[in-house]
C-alpha cells in the first residue's frame, strides 16, 4: 500500500494533497497540547544535494553556516536574491556528504532549478526526492517519549539529528521532531508511532506549532516580501554574519549593522481567519499597509494564530486585519525575544 492509499485509509482528510486532518480538528489540537501530534509533512518537500562538494557548493547559497554543521545535524536557513529578499526559508539535514533541504512544496520545483542553475562545475547534485522520501512533524509534550519508545531516540539538544533503521530524526526547538524516510517505508513508521501513543493530525495542527515556535516558512504569496531580519531567521539561527558571500549577503549584512530594520514578525491573534499575504494595517501608516500575514493556522475555539511581518511603530498603534476598521490582532508572545 502506497503511502497516500495508507493515509486515506487511517482517515486522512484531503485539500487538494495536504492532509487538512483526520476528522477530529478538536482532538488534534489537544494532542499538540497536552500528548503529541503526529503530523504527515504533506504541505513540504524535500531536495538532495549529493556529492562532495555539496557543503561548500551550499555554504556559498544560503545564509547559515553550513560548513559548521556536523556529519549528522541540523539548522534553519534562508535562500534569497542578491537584493536580500527571501526566496525561501529551509530546515537542513546533514546527512554525511550529503544534504537535505525541506521547504514549502509549492516552491520546490523553483528551487531546485535555481541551485541546480549555479552548481556549474560543483561535484554536487540537487534533486527533488518529494516522490520517494516522506516527512513527519511529531510535536507535544509527551513527543519526545513516543519517539523514545517506537524509536529508541534520546537525543536532548536542538537540533541534534540520529539515523535510526532507515529514519533521519532531528530534534527542533520546542521538543518538536521532524522525520526524513523512504516513503514506501511511511506506512509502518506511522503504525509504529501511533502504537507507541501518538495522535494523528492534519498539516494545521503543525503550522501551528511553528507559528508558536516563531518560523516564518516562505509561501508563494510571500516571496520576496522580507528581508530574513523581517521575518526573525537571524534569531532562530538561521543567518551568520561572519560568513563569506551569498547572494543577499551585502543586504543583509548591511540592515544588521546599520540599523536600518523596521520591520519584524509577531505572533498575532483574531477570531478571524487569516491567510498568508493578507494585508495588516495600523493607524500610524496613513492609509498604507503595516505589514501582511505570513502563516496562519487555526488555533481552536474559533480563534485563529499567524505570524505578521509588521512596521515595528505600528505596535504600540494597534494592528488590524485587512483594514484599519477590520479586526483587532492581538500581539502574543514568542518564545524568543524581538530586538528592535
Amino acid at each position: 500500500m502506497n503511502w497516500q492509499t495508507y493515509l486515506d485509509s487511517v482517515g486522512a482528510q484531503r485539500q487538494d494533497a495536504d492532509v487538512t486532518g483526520f476528522g477530529q480538528p478538536a482532538a488534534e489540537l489537544q494532542a499538540l497540547e497536552q500528548s503529541a501530534a503526529l503530523v504527515p509533512l504533506t504541505n513540504f518537500g524535500l531536495i538532495r544535494l549529493a556529492g562532495p562538494e555539496t557543503i561548500p557548493f551550499l555554504h556559498g547559497q544560503v545564509s547559515s553556516d553550513v560548513k559548521k554543521l556536523p556529519a549528522l545535524g541540523a539548522q534553519f536557513s534562508t535562500y534569497s536574491t542578491p537584493k536580500g529578499r527571501m526566496l525561501a526559508s529551509l530546515l537542513l539535514v546533514r546527512q554525511g556528504d550529503d544534504l537535505v533541504l525541506q521547504l514549502p512544496t509549492p516552491l520546490v520545483p523553483a528551487i531546485q532549478k535555481r541551485l541546480s542553475m549555479y552548481i556549474l562545475r560543483s561535484k554536487t547534485r540537487a534533486e527533488d526526492v518529494s516522490g520517494t522520501m516522506a516527512a513527519l512533524g511529531l510535536a507535544g509534550p509527551q513527543a519526545a517519549s513516543v519517539l523514545a519508545t517506537a524509536f529508541g531516540f534520546k537525543a536532548t539538544a536542538d537540533y541534534a539529528v540520529e539515523q535510526i533503521e532507515g529514519t533521519t530524526i532531528v530534534r527542533l526547538p520546542g521538543g518538536r521532531f521532524v522525520l526524513h524516510l523512504a516513503i514506501d517505508d511511511a506506512p509502518a513508521c506511522w503504525a509504529r508511532l501511533t502504537a507507541a501513543g501518538a495522535v494523528p493530525a492534519g498539516v494545521p495542527a503543525w503550522t501551528l506549532s511553528d507559528i508558536r515556535a516563531g518560523i516564518v516558512w516562505v509561501v508563494p504569496g510571500t516571496q520576496e516580501e522580507f528581508v530574513p531580519q523581517m521575518a526573525n531567521m537571524e534569531l532562530i539561527g538561521a543567518v551568520n554574519f561572519q560568513k563569506g558571500c551569498y547572494p543577499g549577503q551585502e543586504i543583509v549584512a548591511r540592515t544588521q549593522y546599520l540599523g536600518k530594520l523596521k520591520k519584524r514578525a509577531f505572533r498575532v491573534a483574531s477570531a478571524h481567519a487569516m491567510q498568508p499575504g493578507d494585508p495588516v494595517y495600523s493607524a500610524d501608516m496613513n492609509g498604507q499597509a503595516s505589514g501582511l500575514i505570513a502563516l496562519s493556522a487555526p488555533a481552536g475555539n474559533g480563534q485563529w494564530e499567524s505570524l505578521a511581518v509588521v512596521q515595528l511603530g505600528s505596535l504600540e498603534h494597534g494592528l488590524h486585519l485587512t483594514s484599519l476598521e477590520g479586526p483587532a490582532l492581538e500581539v502574543l508572545p514568542l518564545p524568543y525575544t524581538v530586538r528592535e
